[in-house]
């Protein structure tokens, strides 16, 4: 099951900074797309806003036709969005096993079926947060993010940090989940291409405004284009 999300004329930030600025988008229910943008210009702010962790000024956010603007986090959580962030916050005095437990609600995903979606995560299942390699601590993120049995998925920086194998791993996840459950799914990255080529649609941000908003394809086909929404900041492969 999936959601459509849609932010209209936000303006949020931290305290009385504005960091996205009459920002508006609509994410059809079951859309993978890519988050872009140079470093600073409010991804990972994007993200927080719409899980409720910023001080919103102006605006309406709904999944489906459902407010969000006046929900705390766990709310929204509750209403059906998960994020994975950056920094993963798994629990490290938990086992892999007790992380996920925590973690779960009733639906489709189930600790065995993120198990089976992981099998490394799976082998460690007794071992406690601290004992897990980063690729194993990113598996185990979103595995709990999961049984939350989300129908929108917030992945920042999913491959960072991560050797190309098992980020080959996470981005085989990543489809897996779009094309079996038509997940709704937004990504931030900053490897352009790889980006590009698993997202059919991106949104490039810059200065807390959409500066960019179409087909991936568009952008892989031009380069000069890219470059100059990016800026040489980004990272292309």
């Amino acid at each position: 099951m999936s959601s459509s999300l849609s932010l209209t004329e936000v303006s949020a930030g931290y305290g009385e900074t504005i960091v996205l600025e009459n920002l508006s988008l609509s994410i059809d229910a079951g859309a993978l797309v890519a988050i872009l943008g140079r470093n600073g210009v409010g991804k990972t702010t994007l993200f927080r806003t719409i899980m409720g962790h910023t001080d919103l000024h102006h605006g309406e956010l709904l999944l489906d036709r459902s407010r969000l603007t006046s929900l705390a986090p766990y709310a929204r959580s509750r209403a059906g969005i998960s994020w994975v962030p950056q920094d993963r916050q798994i629990f490290p005095s938990l086992t892999v096993e007790e992380n996920i437990q925590i973690a779960c609600r009733p639906g489709k995903w189930t600790s065995k079926k993120v198990f089976e979606l992981f099998p490394q995560v799976a082998a460690r299942r007794r071992n406690m947060g601290t004992q897990l390699s980063g690729g194993e601590q990113q598996m185990l993120s979103i595995a709990r993010a999961l049984v939350g049995n989300p129908q929108v998925l917030l992945l920042d920086e999913p491959l960072e940090g991560l050797a190309p194998a098992i980020s080959d791993m996470i981005l085989d996840s990543i489809r897996r989940l779009r094309g079996e459950d038509e997940m709704t799914i937004l990504v931030v990255e900053q490897h352009v291409n790889v980006a590009l080529e698993l997202a059919p649609r991106s949104i490039v941000l810059d200065r807390g405004r959409v500066a960019f908003d179409g087909p991936s394809i568009d952008l892989l086909r031009d380069q000069e284009r890219l470059n100059t929404l990016m800026g040489s900041s980004a990272r292309q492969h």
